[in-house]
């Protein structure tokens, strides 16, 4: 079975010949699966920019993503930076890289310390990036032009309100003016939300099978703005986006990403269209519960583990877990599996493998 073909029948509630599965790297992680395949796979940038997508294919991926807008800031220290550590992107945001330690090497991480949109006087006359540029949408052409007969190729335009605008102005600064200053921030939002829509109808009309939304708004076992600020500034600009792509190619899906614990907007997210929920973190939302009451309307992607299992359980409870998610999620279909975020530096190279060979060899025939 092709993957596109995979994809394509678990979005429909039906149960393919296995699981589909994805997978995506963080540079470091990258690196390091490619030495132990013996591959120079170059710079990997999960948001965008020196993916050859060998490593997806290697490991038995079945969708491929394509990535347009901020996000693809995270990684961009090798576009800006002159000292490698410190970086102004094209948004005016301020970025320094971080160094972390795992038992398996060093890696970096991006911090933004700069916000172009402080001061409130600088929205008026802020100018957001071009969305239309040529050169943004190079390498989404490519994918589908070298893959999209095989593959489920998913345009991905995460950050799409809410991250964006908070690195423009700051974090505190955003939530307090949801509250003291509601006009100044549908002004904010109204950027990242023009910029986003106009990337996603573009990559809707390169002919993507998937658009990819979402912003963080869920803390480890609560929201991180209330549910009526959610309702108020951030589902109108969603429900345009989606209703607009959907306009454009009624077959597309719609996938919605946020980490933590979104519980009470799942029910609004599927009013406004949503077709799929990612990651799912299994230690912030129950993936067995959103699938009771959930799977006739919603599928789910990611489920598994990455805060504990992944980089801290033994292979045998990895597998342990793949099985249990296709037993209580990906029965009948409506499961993509995979990590619920990049693989990290932490992950022990045998949890990987152990991850993306029960994925790749359980048929849903053999859970009975």
């Amino acid at each position: 079975m092709k993957p596109r073909e995979r994809v394509s029948l678990a979005l429909n509630h039906r149960e393919p010949d296995r699981c589909p599965l994805q997978l995506s790297f963080t540079p470091e992680f990258a690196e390091r699966l490619g030495r132990s395949l013996g591959l120079d796979s170059g710079v990997h940038n999960p948001h965008g920019g020196g993916n050859t997508y060998i490593l997806e294919r290697l490991t038995g991926c079945d969708l491929l993503l394509t990535s347009v807008g901020w996000a693809n800031s995270y990684y961009a220290t090798h576009r800006y930076s002159q000292d490698g550590l410190t970086y102004v992107d094209e948004w005016g945001v301020g970025w320094r890289n971080v160094e972390y330690e795992t038992r398996f090497g060093r890696g970096r991480y991006t911090e933004i310390v700069g916000h172009p949109l402080a001061e409130d006087r600088a929205l008026d006359t802020y100018q957001a990036p071009d969305p239309n540029r040529p050169e943004l949408y190079t390498e989404a052409s490519r994918v589908i032009e070298q893959f999209g007969q095989e593959y489920w190729v998913v345009g991905v335009v995460v950050t799409t309100i809410f991250e964006t605008a908070w690195a423009l102005r700051g974090l505190e600064r955003t939530l307090l003016d949801m509250t003291v200053n509601p006009g100044l921030v549908e002004k904010l939002l109204d950027i990242p939300f023009k910029y986003h829509l106009q990337v996603a109808k573009n990559l809707t009309a390169l002919g993507v099978d998937m658009i990819w939304l979402g912003d963080d708004v869920g803390a480890q076992d609560r929201m991180l703005i209330s549910p009526a600020h959610w309702r108020r500034f951030l589902k109108p600009r969603l429900a345009e986006i989606i209703s607009t792509v959907k306009a454009m190619n009624p077959a597309l899906k719609v996938a919605y990403h946020s980490d933590g614990c979104i519980y009470p907007i799942i029910p609004d997210l599927i009013e406004i269209g949503l077709d799929v929920l990612n990651p799912v973190q299994p230690r912030s939302m129950d993936p067995a519960r959103l699938k009771r009451d959930y799977g006739e309307r919603l599928c789910f992607w990611g489920t598994l583990d990455l805060q504990f299992t992944l980089p801290f359980g033994s292979p045998g409870e990895v597998r342990q877990e793949v099985l249990d998610r296709l037993r209580t999620v990906g029965r009948q279909g409506g499961l993509i599996i995979g990590p619920t975020h990049h693989l990290q530096l932490d992950v022990p190279l045998e949890n990987f493998w152990a991850m993306v060979e029960t994925v790749r060899n359980t048929s849903y025939r053999e859970l009975g």
